[in-house]
């Protein structure tokens, strides 16, 4: 059974960071692309950063570019968000996702991911 298990959000103030972790199970975690998705409430889920299984690389949208850091740890099973200067505009539920590595051309279409974790409350305060 495959789990991705989300864990690090919370409130912070806007201009803060936060580290979000995802801790993958029951797959074999160098074979897939990790994403970051995110939600607001009222709008759609939108990519946020992936990173292919290597860690070789790293996709971000544009409004994260400069702020934001994916990384990940196949010894550990576990892939990472930096979130650096925080707006109030990052606030929403964070989700990370796991891509069989033979779709990692497709690393920034959430409708290809395989798994996907339960996600991680953020919100920024202004």
């Amino acid at each position: 059974q495959v789990q991705l298990v989300e864990s690090g959000g919370g409130l912070v103030q806007a201009g803060g960071s936060l580290r979000l972790s995802c801790a993958a199970s029951g797959l074999t975690f160098s074979n897939y692309a990790m994403g970051w998705f995110r939600q607001a409430p009222g709008k759609e889920r939108e990519f946020v950063s992936a990173i292919y299984w290597s860690g070789g690389y790293t996709d971000y949208a544009d409004f994260v570019k400069g702020r934001f850091t994916i990384s990940r740890d196949n010894a550990k099973n576990t892939a990472y968000l930096q979130m650096n200067s925080l707006k109030p505009e990052d606030t929403a539920v964070y989700y990370c996702a796991a891509l069989s590595s033979w779709k990692s051309y497709r690393l920034n279409d959430g409708n290809a991911y395989d798994y996907w974790g339960q996600g991680t409350q953020v919100t920024v305060s202004s």
